[in-house]
């Protein structure tokens, strides 16, 4: 039994795989026309310029934003010694005005 059961494998491993015939498919479409074609192929190229256009705008804009940013670097320490120059302006004239309004007192107190 044994030699026949070896037997059986080896003539279905001998076989060629029987493959069910697949159908040619025929193109659910007709073929493009040629007006088609051109239609298509001027909508591709109109669709590759678009993307070059934006990554060129892309790229001016990155440049852009980088030199600002590396002009608000530049920028930063001038702004902060202005800010402070500012603060040391401000209490310099509430110092003045308070000088003022004693003299001005002063002057009140005298015309009694």
């Amino acid at each position: 039994m044994s030699q026949s059961f070896w037997e059986s494998e080896v003539a279905e491993e001998a076989r060629p795989e029987q493959q069910p015939a697949e159908p040619m498919m025929e193109p659910a479409e007709p073929a493009l026309s040629a007006d088609e074609f051109s239609a298509l192929e001027e909508r591709i190229m109109r669709a590759v310029n678009l993307v070059k256009r934006e990554r060129f705008d892309r790229t001016a804009a990155e440049e852009r934003a980088s030199a600002a940013e590396a002009k608000l670097r530049e920028q930063a320490p001038l702004a902060e010694r202005l800010e402070k120059e500012v603060s040391a302006l401000r209490g310099e004239r509430d110092n003045v005005r308070q000088r003022v309004e004693r003299l001005l007192a002063q002057l009140d107190a005298l015309e009694l």
